[in-house]
């Protein structure tokens, strides 16, 4: 799972004594401070790689089993109990005793050792070798972004092979089953909750649900790319959201109440007297969930449409405003383009 070689104390400003408590409230104040929509452009990217470091570190140091492997084997906790494993067997075998101090590094020296060859029939048999992760695609709508969801999964699931029992060799050749691999598939289906807010290309973890381990190695987990569907409608802005609301030249006019779409069930809005194409109406809350908590907001865009036709009474109304005057709409952008072809 983890691909970063920073310390996991480190990226949350902790010693290794931090307590339960400590490692919460480090990992609140730091995701607040780190999260992607709180930031754009090329920062945005830098805190991405930031936030899932963190989040790296937080699931570790979070769980007291995990946080006691991590403190004892470094950034080889993950293969602790493969190495342990080999350890003891090397030892019964009289090749490496079982009683050598080792360390962090070299666990991982040894290690590199004992599992060079991985995936060849024989090679592995007698260690245990976790299974690899595996990735998959889930696509999301923006109004199951705002509820969360929960997705069935169609898997090819391994399990340990029921001839060789998962070691991949029967009577010392490769398994005919499984040909040396220790797992077949089987069709499964699960279902994966996707919480709400969730970003695009977000990563959901479900442990256990990748590749069968090998020697009773534990399996790989599962990752659910979330990749959100472009909406005709409504456009994503962080948590908030943005959308146009048509309305006629009299309604922005005069003012009117209207019906505006939401994420969920429509509103009803009031459109001020004199309202100006393109100017906003914020409607507070009923954007996405935000990773600071509550809900970003909804945008209305105001866009001045005309009627698809006019009656003979309206032509006649149209002839009436037209007779009014009025200061002339162009003047300013005609006096723009004057300067700057004088200059």
């Amino acid at each position: 799972m983890a691909t970063t070689t920073r310390d996991y104390y480190q990226i949350l400003g902790l010693s290794k004594s931090a307590s339960a408590d400590d490692i919460k409230k480090a990992y609140r104040r730091l995701a607040r401070q780190f999260h992607p929509d709180m930031h754009s452009g090329a920062k945005k990217i830098e805190m991405e790689k930031r936030f899932k470091e963190l989040n790296e570190a937080q699931e570790v140091l979070s769980d007291p089993d995990k946080r006691k492997k991590y403190d004892h084997y470094g950034a080889n906790w993950e293969q602790a109990e493969a190495y342990e494993q080999a350890r003891r067997q090397a030892g019964a075998s009289g090749g490496v005793g079982q009683e050598t101090p080792f360390g962090a590094e070299g666990f991982s020296d040894l290690f590199e050792n004992l599992f060079k060859g991985r995936g060849r029939a024989g090679a592995n048999r007698g260690f245990a070798i976790q299974g690899e992760d595996l990735e998959t695609e889930a696509q999301l709508t923006l109004a199951e972004v705002f509820t969360g969801v929960t997705k069935r999964v169609s898997l090819q699931e391994p399990r340990p092979c029921s001839t060789c029992h998962g070691s991949g060799a029967l009577r010392g050749r490769p398994c005919p089953t499984c040909q040396g691999h220790g797992a077949t598939l089987h069709p499964n289906t699960i279902e994966v909750r996707i919480p709400a807010g969730v970003q695009d290309g977000t990563r959901v973890r479900v442990a256990g649900k990748g590749q069968a381990g090998s020697n009773g190695g534990k399996s790989g987990d599962l990752y659910l790319r979330v990749a959100i569907a472009p909406d005709n409608v409504f456009r994503r802005q962080g948590s908030d959201i943005h959308v146009s609301l048509p309305v006629f030249p009299w309604e922005a006019a005069l003012g009117a109440d209207v019906m505006a779409p939401t994420l969920m069930e429509p509103v009803r809005v009031k459109v001020p007297p004199g309202s100006k194409a393109d100017s906003k109406l914020r409607l507070k809350g009923k954007g996405l969930p935000a990773a600071a908590g509550g809900h970003g907001d909804l945008f209305l865009t105001i866009q001045i449409v005309m009627p698809p036709s006019s009656t003979d009474e309206e032509q006649k109304l149209y002839d009436r405003l037209r007779a009014i005057p009025h200061l002339d709409p162009r003047a300013e952008l005609l006096a723009q383009a004057r300067r700057r072809s004088n200059s």
